[in-house]
């Protein structure tokens, strides 16, 4: 379907497709606000076609962009797994090393707690190997040391679960208390009535 000739029309069918009101499309289409008249407009034929015509073209776009993007980055089914496999399975001890036994426990610079400092160091950048360092999030200096901060674990398994279709989410949409969706067509002379009563 082109372009409607009526210019004001085009932009109430444009506005809509942008997730605008009725109301708020209506007044940017350079109507003088009537919520009646709004109504009536969109339920027109060419109205509702031209706006599921401009919300189909919108997916189109979005669909050929995303295959660009895709193609321009080599992105593939098989190296976003890998990815993800990378943090899933990362054991910690590939990016930190500490030792098993307290560390100055008898001198004046001892924690005054009694427990004695354990060491922990980070694997240097130089010899961290790639699957390590993807799976790291963060490293910065804190006042108490070195922190380390690792991609969630978790959340990458049960992403590269659903990637390879070992776990399948399901979202289920009903109506009141379950029931079947409820939907409701009226005509302009009933919004416009039910508009006076209320």
């Amino acid at each position: 379907m082109p372009v409607l000739k009526n210019a004001r029309h085009e932009k109430f069918a444009q506005e809509l497709a942008k997730g605008k009101t009725a109301d708020e499309a209506y007044q940017l289409a350079g109507f003088k606000p009537n919520r009646g008249n709004a109504s009536v407009l969109k339920q027109k034929e060419s109205i509702s076609n031209r706006v599921a015509e401009i919300l189909k073209q919108a997916e189109e776009n979005d669909r050929k962009a995303n295959e660009r993007v895709i193609e321009k980055l080599a992105i593939t089914k098989e190296r976003v797994a890998a990815e993800l496999a990378k943090i899933a399975f990362l054991d910690i001890r590939e990016a930190v090393r500490w030792g098993r036994s307290p560390v100055d426990t008898e001198s004046e610079n001892a924690n005054p707690n009694g427990l004695g400092i354990y060491p922990v160091e980070l694997v240097p950048s130089d010899q961290i190997s790639d699957e390590a360092a993807a799976a790291v999030s963060e490293v910065s200096l804190t006042q108490n040391g070195v922190k380390i901060k690792m991609h969630d674990k978790r959340a990458a398994l049960m992403d590269l679960a659903k990637l390879m279709g070992f776990v399948i989410e399901k979202n289920e949409v009903t109506g009141k208390d379950g029931g079947p969706i409820q939907t409701e067509t009226r005509t302009w002379r009933e919004v416009l009535r039910d508009e006076k009563k209320g």
